[in-house]
């Protein structure tokens, strides 16, 4: 029998995050293995565990898996959530790309300059409610049914629900014109596996704060090349 995954990455959010939502939502277990220092990810480049010498990086079913899209995407086919046909598979893609994209503005605002911070919040707002938001929630209304695709769960709502999240770190009111995404998310949240994952004590990762951000700069060697 094969165990748990094994995640490699600092402790903390970043890219690795979206993969622990996504295995917690399919209920499954895993393991993490943090890098706490430049040294320790070097050696893991030296010996080899990184194709292209970067992390994310999941040990899973005896592959050493990088590219966060590749990890993810590996997940969801393999915990069917990923569509019943290649129609939702498709358009499980176009929703989860542009959550990621909301997702990867939202993940580099703590590493903005402070003097471009107030511009670079209001930025995140704006598209996330002009662009991103109405989207789902026209997608909800047209076809009145309890999740985005195929009236069944997806990595499209696990996806979206962690960008909710994290936007309304942001903005707690931000879904205040959006009546179907605050339904969505509380009924998404009650998913007992994500329900679970919510507590506190869970492997969910808080929001960066000053500490875990210069840990993580000095992981990634980040303002230093």
């Amino acid at each position: 029998m094969a165990g748990k995954p094994k995640l490699y990455y600092f402790n903390g959010r970043g890219r690795m995050e979206t993969i622990r939502w996504l295995l917690a939502a399919a209920g499954v277990e895993f393991e993490e293995q943090f890098c706490e220092t430049r040294e320790d990810l070097l050696k893991l480049q030296q010996i080899g565990y990184l194709l292209f010498q970067q992390m994310p990086m999941v040990e899973i079913d005896g592959m050493k898996m990088v590219q966060t899209r590749a990890i993810l995407n590996y997940i969801a086919s393999k915990h069917n959530l990923y569509g019943k046909d290649l129609k939702e598979k498709a358009l499980i893609d176009m929703y989860v790309e542009a959550t990621m994209d909301l997702n990867e503005l939202i993940m580099h605002h703590p590493l903005q300059p402070s003097e471009a911070k107030e511009k670079n919040l209001a930025s995140i707002i704006e598209k996330a409610t002009t662009r991103y938001f109405p989207v789902y929630e026209k997608a909800l209304k047209d076809h009145g049914q309890d999740f985005l695709v195929g009236n069944r769960f997806s990595r499209a709502d696990v996806q979206l629900l962690e960008t909710i999240l994290m936007a309304e770190e942001c903005k707690p009111d931000i879904l205040s014109k959006f009546p179907l995404l605050q339904a969505f998310k509380a009924r998404i949240s009650n998913i007992p596996t994500i329900k679970k994952f919510l507590q506190p004590g869970s492997q969910r990762k808080p929001p960066l704060d000053e500490k875990t951000l210069t840990k993580a700069k000095s992981v990634f060697n980040i303002g230093h090349e």
